[in-house]
């Protein structure tokens, strides 16, 4: 069964796209609001929700989310455009599929803020290449959030992402490399961020590649979650099979 949470249509710039359109303002989600466009709640009932339902236990602050039950405390966020995404969990996997270029999908775990932190999953993109599939941490709507992406093509790289005004968002770039532990389309892999005071570890298929200084962007903490974007083809179908949230 489709597992719709939250659609968000935003704006993105980056150092070579700016996309054209402009959402309407509604309630965001996060405690840390600021007011910039943050996405509508979906419930089973046609009239949104502006705030999180809670779920009659509290929220895991570590654990392993398999896809296999309740979405309840993610969020799932779109950027680039307004069409309405493919989103759902089949088979103990959560799929997010892309139809249109140059967009971009994040599912937050939007329960829990936190500081020092490792987040790894494993996925499967199944559909076409060049796609990113990436991992989140520190985000919040007004510090802006780090972002390390794994791409088809062999190269990866680490983003800082924030809101610049109502409706536009920069990406900037603070390191990029390749790596010969990058899988094709088609292959599971594993990727992993540790994010411990003013450094992120990054890891591919458990294996360390790169550390990364990040004290100049000063953000302490934020939600976590995992990403994935389409380029110039699509659909592109990325499948997470699980997500660990845990001690660094």
């Amino acid at each position: 069964m489709k597992k719709i949470l939250l659609f968000g249509f935003l704006i993105l710039t980056s150092a070579c796209q700016t996309a054209a359109y402009a959402p309407t303002l509604t309630p965001s989600l996060f405690p840390t609001s600021t007011p910039h466009p943050t996405p509508i709640f979906a419930t089973a009932s046609p009239e949104p929700s502006p705030t999180l339902e809670l779920s009659p236990t509290p929220f895991p602050r570590l654990f392993t989310e398999e896809f296999d039950s309740s979405l309840t405390g993610w969020v799932i966020l779109q950027a680039g455009n307004d069409g309405v995404p493919n989103i759902k969990t089949d088979k103990s996997n959560l799929i997010l599929q892309m139809d249109f270029p140059y967009t971009w999908l994040y599912a937050l775990y939007g329960a829990e803020d936190y500081s020092n932190v490792r987040i790894d999953t494993q996925f499967e993109n199944r559909a076409l290449t060049p796609a990113a599939a990436g991992l989140i941490c520190r985000y919040s709507d007004e510090g802006g959030w780090f972002e390390y992406n794994v791409s088809t093509d062999g190269t990866y790289n680490v983003l800082y992402g924030k809101w610049l005004s109502t409706g536009i968002a920069d990406y900037l770039p603070i390191i990029d490399g390749t790596s010969n532990e990058i899988q094709p389309t088609g292959t599971i892999q594993k990727i992993g961020l540790t994010c411990s005071d003013s450094v992120l570890w990054l890891y591919i298929n458990d294996k360390l590649i790169r550390k990364v200084d990040v004290a100049h962007y000063k953000l302490a903490e934020g939600k976590v979650g995992v990403a994935t974007s389409s380029f110039e083809n699509t659909p592109i179908v990325t499948a997470f099979d699980w997500v660990t949230i845990s001690e660094p």
